[in-house]
Parts: C-alpha cells; structure tokens; sequence
C-alpha cells in the first residue's frame, strides 16, 4: 500500500457529472476529461441532437456511461428536470460544472437592455438555479464538487463587453458565497476563468484586429488557448485532491491576469 495517494485522488471512477453546455468547445473537452477520470456524464445543451452527438462521442472514447439531452437551463422547470433525469438514470450527482455561456458584444450605446438581460439569464441565473437544485442531493450525500465557468473578464475589464464582463464578475462572487454557504456540507465550489480559447463563440473575432492585440497579445504566452488546455483544472477540480479547495478561482488565461 502506498503511504500518499497520489494520483488515485484524481480518479473519478462512478461518480457522475452534470456538464451544463456540454455538447461542444470547453464544455464537451472538460466533459471528455472527466470522462477521462472515470465519471459518468449528463451532458445538457439546449439543441437534443448536438447533446447526444456529443455523449456518443465520449463515451465511445472511455469506458463510462453518457447521456445527451435537451434543457434550457434559464428555465427553472427545467433545471428541476434536468436533475430529476440525472437522479432517475444515475442515482446520484457528484459533480455540477456550470459551463452554459453567451457572449453579446458591442459598445453600451449600441446594446439592447434585453441584449444584456439575455446574457445575465444565461450566465448568472441559470448557474445559480442550477447549484440550488443540484445542491438538494450534495448535501444529503455529504459530498459535491461544483465548478462554475467564469472568465478573465470577471477579474478584468475589456471595452465592449459590459453584459459578458458583468455576468463574470458575478458568477466570480456568487462561487465565493457559496463555497461559504456549502462547506459544512463537504460540498466544494470553484470557478474557472478561462483566458482567450478558440472555441466556438471566439471563432468569429479570432482573426480581427481586436484579437491580434487585445485578445491573444494580452496574453504572455501570446496565442490563443487550446482545448485540451482547460482539462486538467476541471479534472483536479472535480476530483477529491481538491477537498481542501473552495471558494477558489483558478485562472487557465495564458498569464493574462499575471500583467
């Protein structure tokens, strides 16, 4: 018997993942990685098709079971579904990682007040109907893991991206009081703030001007992020080496908040 546990902390063997926006970019990598681990997935999108493509293609990948399905996490009668589905296919929920996200860019004068209601819905009340229905279970198995996504645009300013920048920063505080609200309960929440990856919602800018200099030169590692580059945080954040780690937010940016 090894006298440290090492690596086997990090395994996540029959534990079971909600992947909110799972179907694609950082969501379906950091599913994969979990997969990687051990768990067993959920993954949610709003489009069916997309969710199950994405749970087929993991889980002919990794010895584990995944599940795609459909649900608008902004809607509260659907959140509740979305963890009745869960609880009904697996039994149990170790793992939330809140990853459903919409960027709308633009100068203040030019936004909508419903463009930025839009994305608050998505990136802050969602999350948050989704650690409270999530959290009922967590608390009764005296275990969790919850990681929301926020963004180096929680913790900096970017011009033209107040309703993105402002819905970071609240997720950033919202994973601060809840990792107060929830430790007695073994329930360990973090956020991860992703620097520039080139996903699916960056491809449009990635070869503007604005990218070249505000985005990837902003960065010390002077490029955009890739994929696999946001595995390893989910995995240790998901994992039981992080049962001493709450209320953190880990930065995977590049060095873009080390300037």
């Amino acid at each position: 018997m090894h006298r440290w546990p090492g690596l086997a902390q990090f395994q996540l063997t029959n534990q079971v993942a909600i992947v909110t926006g799972g179907s694609k970019g950082l969501g379906e990598a950091m599913a994969a990685g979990l997969a990687s681990a051990g768990a067993h997935l959920l993954i949610v999108s709003r489009n069916e098709d997309e969710a199950k493509a994405a749970a087929t293609r993991i889980a002919n990948e990794y010895p584990i079971r995944a599940i795609g399905m459909a649900a608008d996490v902004s809607s509260e009668d659907q959140v509740v579904a979305m963890v009745a589905r869960c609880m009904n296919e697996f039994g149990r929920i170790d793992i939330l990682l809140n990853n459903a996200g919409i960027n709308i860019r633009g100068p203040i004068e030019k936004l909508s007040l419903e463009e930025f209601r839009q994305v608050q819905s998505i990136n802050v009340e969602a999350m948050w109907l989704c650690c409270k229905y999530v959290s009922v279970s967590m608390k009764q198995q005296q275990y969790g893991r919850i990681i929301n996504m926020a963004s180096t645009l929680g913790l900096v300013g970017l011009a033209n991206r107040t309703p993105y920048a402002s819905s970071k920063g609240a997720v950033v505080q919202m994973t601060r009081a809840l990792s107060l609200e929830f430790a007695l309960d073994k329930i360990m929440v973090n956020a991860i703030c992703p620097g520039p990856f080139l996903t699916p919602m960056n491809v449009p800018i990635a070869e503007s001007e604005e990218a070249r200099q505000f985005i990837v030169g902003a960065t010390a590692l002077e490029r955009w992020g890739e994929l696999k580059e946001i595995q390893g945080a989910a995995i240790y954040l998901a994992s039981p080496a992080a049962s001493y780690t709450t209320g953190t937010i880990l930065t995977v940016d590049g060095g873009w908040t080390a300037r």
